[in-house]
């Protein structure tokens, strides 16, 4: 069986649309900023039994993985982290101020990959020229692919905390 192609549809448009919408959609998982809703700020270094790693551990994690790759896919100076040591936080956040900054610099970096994904003078099949044969739109799906699994582990461990109302 074939699909057909709409009828005066442009697939790159297409493409570009939903890849933006994809970056923080909500309707397969829940999205980032229900994921942290709410989350009690004694809870936000607390790693439960059974679970690696903390709340703000994962919400540091996501922030850090996501901004390697925007800087990745438009960094032509672009240098590579070491893993695991600068994609994951040690300790908990040192205060609330950090914690929002964050938060913040993760939707920030998100609107930049949406940008991204919306601008029609990237090539999205194209090969990034400083990388090793990867194209932006692996990229900017290796994000939505890397997000939703952490939102999920965040949900989990909220769950696991008895700190989760759902979305």
């Amino acid at each position: 069986m074939s699909a057909k192609r709409p009828k005066g549809g442009n697939r790159d448009e297409a493409l570009r649309a939903h890849l933006s919408k994809v970056l923080d959609w909500g309707d397969a998982h829940v999205t980032f900023d229900a994921a942290v809703k709410g989350l009690s700020p004694a809870l936000r270094g607390a790693v439960p039994q059974g679970f690696d790693h903390s709340p703000w551990q994962l919400v540091e994690h996501l922030r850090r993985a996501q901004h390697d790759i925007l800087d990745f896919c438009r960094n032509p100076e672009y240098v590579e982290l070491s893993f695991p040591a600068d994609y994951w936080p040690r300790a908990a956040p040192p205060s609330e101020a950090v914690w929002k900054k964050s938060i913040a610099a993760l939707r920030r970096d998100r609107d930049a990959l949406k940008k991204l994904a919306a601008n029609a003078d990237v090539d999205l099949f194209a090969r990034i020229p400083h990388g090793t044969g990867q194209t932006y739109l692996r990229e900017l799906l290796l994000v939505v692919d890397h997000n939703a699994y952490h939102l999920g582990q965040l949900v989990a461990v909220r769950q696991a905390l008895g700190d989760w109302k759902g979305a």
